[in-house]
């Protein structure tokens, strides 16, 4: 049988070790000075060389070679047998499958055997984060005193799920995501080792697939490899199933012009062509996200060639980066979604559509985006009227101030968000009570924490041209208070009722509730101040 390449091309002293310096250089130094610690704990993504580290330090505390410096030697009789695999002083557990605590007792009763071949028993335990909180139990003391001969070494990819008590009693190294031409660089001397014909493009693609793990990278070019043939870059988009950039770039121009028609029909063929539906999506946020950096100056972390970044330079220029948040917000969730939906390129059509629409929102109210403001230095007793760009500071107001008077004055002092020609037209808090649920579900779709503080609302009431939303407390109202909740909130309004209301929060009492609906009274008035003591109109 053929061995992985992966697995044949697993480093065998330190300086092979990619990409992970900070580590291998504290190990270095502790094997030199003698000075090896009793636990380690090795954390970070899959496939970035804590298996291997951890090997390479059992190696090196067994080495029989003279000079400290030099271990591990990957000569000596003891390197040799831990490299096939047959040295008894390595004992390799993996905790998914051994996650009980009579496994824990099995090894703490057979610890204190002394070592068989080397100087230490060397315990690596991998994904140790699946120990069940028992087994973690019964390995604290062990883990903190071990016989002299003994040495651990846990390593896992969610160090999160490890007990504080654990880590205190480790000294912990954390591995990082592999930079993209590290692993070509790497994926080259395999394919000169290996005599594998590849392109240049084709090993990038590789690399970016990997996301960060060499152990990936590999495996997608042993892969590749076995096809055959000369490894392309359409070779390798037809087998990984990844769309072709143009695609990616289709796809943004037709956001652009609003072009549903053509949106969609980018979509298919690139579905019909075999790409697969999350890979596509990623690299659609992938695209998105090098746009985004390049607009806030930081192309250097832009992966991609002169001739790319000069494209995605001039790409960059013709959108808006809150459009580009928003865009890459939108596409990244449906990277989730694809993996529940029973019709994979669904996820794909709504998010292409949610960006339409928020990009023909946007065009349509340049002025009102450029302008708004929204006044600061409120109270918490003080309504504030929605803004849906960067607060600039004013002058602060009398405490007392009524939400008529408010909105009055945010009228005259930000005339460009004045409501619309349609807004205010006959529009009632009784239209918005009964498309209340509709509003939400609009809102839950685009953004479900919006929603969750939509139905926590006490009250609700249309005055001046506002809509008033009462909460029963300051931190709802200062949650629902946020841009980004009360831009979607009223998009969501204007999309559905065909309305541009400007949204005022304030806090009310806990009796009230939605019955208050639609009242038309003055909230700082005396009935208002009634209904928000719990008192009642009665018809």
């Amino acid at each position: 049988m053929t061995q992985a390449l992966y697995r044949k091309w697993r480093p065998r002293k330190w300086d092979q070790v990619i990409a992970q310096d900070h580590v291998v250089k504290t190990l270095r130094n502790a094997i030199q000075a003698d000075k090896v610690g009793h636990a380690y704990l090795l954390s970070g993504p899959r496939g970035t060389g804590k298996t291997t580290t951890a090997r390479l330090l059992a190696k090196a505390v067994n080495c029989l070679s003279p000079d400290l410096a030099n271990r591990p030697c990957d000569e000596c009789k003891n390197c040799s047998a831990v490299n096939e695999g047959r040295f008894m002083d390595l004992i390799e557990i993996d905790a998914a499958s051994n996650t009980s605590v009579e496994d824990v007792r099995d090894l703490r009763d057979k610890i204190n055997f002394s070592p068989s071949e080397g100087q230490y028993k060397v315990y690596i335990i991998d994904e140790v984060h699946m120990l069940s909180t028992a087994a973690f139990n019964a390995l604290l003391k062990t883990l903190e005193e071990p016989p002299a001969h003994a040495i651990f070494i846990l390593a896992t990819t969610e160090v999160h799920k490890i007990p504080a008590t654990v880590l205190s009693r480790c000294q912990r190294h954390e591995f990082r995501r592999i930079p993209v031409m590290d692993i070509v660089s790497t994926l080259k001397t395999l394919c000169t080792e290996e005599k594998i014909d590849a392109d240049e493009e084709a090993l990038i693609l590789i690399a970016r697939q990997s996301t960060g793990a060499m152990r990936d990278g590999i495996s997608l070019l042993d892969q590749l490899a076995s096809t055959g043939e000369r490894i392309t870059l359409e070779l390798a988009q037809l087998v990984l199933g990844t769309a072709t950039n143009q695609l990616v770039i289709d796809m943004i121009n037709a956001i652009q012009a609003s072009d549903t028609s053509r949106g969609l029909e980018v979509i298919h063929r690139a579905l019909d062509g075999g790409s697969d539906p999350r890979q596509y999506a990623r690299q659609v946020v992938e695209y998105l996200r090098n746009l985004l950096l390049i607009r806030m100056g930081n192309d250097k972390q832009v992966d991609a060639t002169k001739e790319s970044k000069d494209q995605m330079q001039k790409h960059s220029q013709s959108v808006e980066t809150a459009a580009l948040m928003e865009w890459i917000r939108l596409f990244n969730e449906a990277i989730n979604d694809i993996r529940t939906s029973w019709q994979p390129g669904m996820a794909l059509e709504m998010a292409f559509a949610r960006a339409v629409e928020g990009s023909q929102a946007t065009a349509s109210k340049p002025v009102i985006e450029k302008h708004t403001r929204q006044p600061e230095n409120v109270t918490a007793a003080e309504p504030k009227v929605a803004a849906t760009s960067e607060p600039k500071k004013v002058e602060p107001e009398p405490a007392k101030e009524s939400v008529r008077e408010q909105v009055k004055q945010t009228k005259t002092e930000t005339a460009p968000i004045v409501l619309s020609s349609s807004a205010g037209g006959g529009i009632t808090a009784q239209d918005i009570q009964a498309n209340w649920n509709t509003i939400r579900a609009e809102v839950k779709g685009q953004r479900s924490q919006t929603e969750a503080l939509l139905n926590s609302h006490k009250s609700l009431q249309i005055k001046d041209g506002a809509l008033v939303i009462g909460f029963a407390s300051e931190v709802l109202k200062s949650k629902m208070e946020s841009a980004e909740n009360l831009d979607v909130t009223r998009k969501v309004i204007h999309h559905l009722l065909k309305v541009d209301l400007p949204i005022v929060c304030i806090v009310v009492s806990g009796k009230t509730s939605s019955s208050s609906v639609g009242l038309d009274v003055d909230a700082d008035g005396i009935v208002g101040t009634a209904l928000n003591l719990g008192g009642k109109i009665r018809q």
